[in-house]
């Protein structure tokens, strides 16, 4: 387990501690998914984690992600490179800051 994913087990919220150790293990990535978890912009939806950017959605599924970040600039052989979106899931699965919807994103997508 990282050191930041240990230390918010031990805090089981957000604190400066937390977040210090997060953002000195993914820098802007870390502060970028401090930030959507804190404006609730992490959705669960039957069918999909998605966190809302600020010109898209991204699918959070296992880690992985559909944003071009984690496309071409991780390793995804590395557990511990994430991209902030799939950071932000991870942040607010532990603290229980996930914003639930009982529908699928198939049919939110629709509207969008």
């Amino acid at each position: 387990m990282t050191e930041w994913r240990a230390a918010l087990e031990d805090a089981d919220e957000l604190t400066p501690e937390v977040v210090e150790t997060l953002t000195d293990v993914h820098g802007s990535r870390g502060v970028r998914a401090v930030e959507a978890v804190a404006e609730g912009r992490v959705k669960q939806y039957n069918d999909f984690t998605v966190v809302v950017g600020h010109e898209e959605e991204y699918i959070v599924e296992d880690e992985g992600c559909t944003c071009k970040d984690a496309e071409y600039n991780l390793d995804a052989e590395d557990p511990d490179q994430l991209c902030w979106h799939a950071l932000a899931v991870a942040v607010a699965v532990a603290i229980d800051a996930v914003d639930d919807h009982d529908m699928f994103y198939a049919e939110v997508r629709e509207f969008i």
